[in-house]
């Protein structure tokens, strides 16, 4: 059975503005929820001076390695090169690629890295800070009760994220000024 042509040409427009309009709502909604929280989070693992992004606090050791930071007895001279490379990373993950969100600028890249972001804070929130022992931490799907902090909370960031992976910036975004062809 055909559909009527004016519901066709209805739901044609409808798809076109929701490639327009998804984007740009996923970037706002980013901006309005999640901006700030991860800006927060990054400036607490910042060291002292200018360049402290280059000497993390020993806070942002706790924060991504706090088994290992426990067995050096909270003495960051105590770990590798490889544990300094990773939380100056994170660090710098967290001011650049919600920036890189906001203003629509290496979109898809941006919110790919963020959601192997969120995927690796998840990891360190349940085994590395004991989350699974916190009763509610990591929450149930299909459970009635949405308010877990780790599959419930995070699954909407990453649908947020998700929908800038596969629609891109959307028009109102320096992806669409600097790449011509960009969706």
């Amino acid at each position: 059975m055909q559909l009527p042509p004016f519901i066709t040409r209805s739901v044609d427009q409808l798809n076109r503005l929701g490639d327009q309009a998804l984007p740009l709502l996923a970037r706002f909604v980013f901006a309005a929820v999640l901006l700030m929280y991860f800006w927060n989070s990054g400036l607490t693992k910042l060291g002292d001076g200018i360049f402290g992004f280059l000497s993390p606090s020993s806070g942002a050791y706790v924060q991504i390695f706090p088994r290992a930071m426990e067995a050096a007895g909270y003495d960051t001279s105590q770990l590798s090169f490889f544990h300094w490379a990773v939380v100056t990373a994170g660090t710098l993950a967290e001011f650049i690629l919600p920036l890189l969100i906001v203003i629509g600028f290496l979109t898809r890249l941006a919110a790919l890295g963020m959601i192997g972001f969120v995927v690796v804070q998840s990891l360190t929130d349940l085994f590395g800070h004991g989350g699974i022992a916190h009763e509610g931490t990591l929450g149930a799907w299909f459970d009635r009760v949405p308010d877990g902090l780790i599959l419930d909370q995070r699954a909407f960031w990453v649908l947020c994220l998700a929908t800038l992976v596969f629609k891109g910036a959307g028009a109102l975004s320096a992806d669409r000024l600097l790449f011509k062809n960009a969706p």
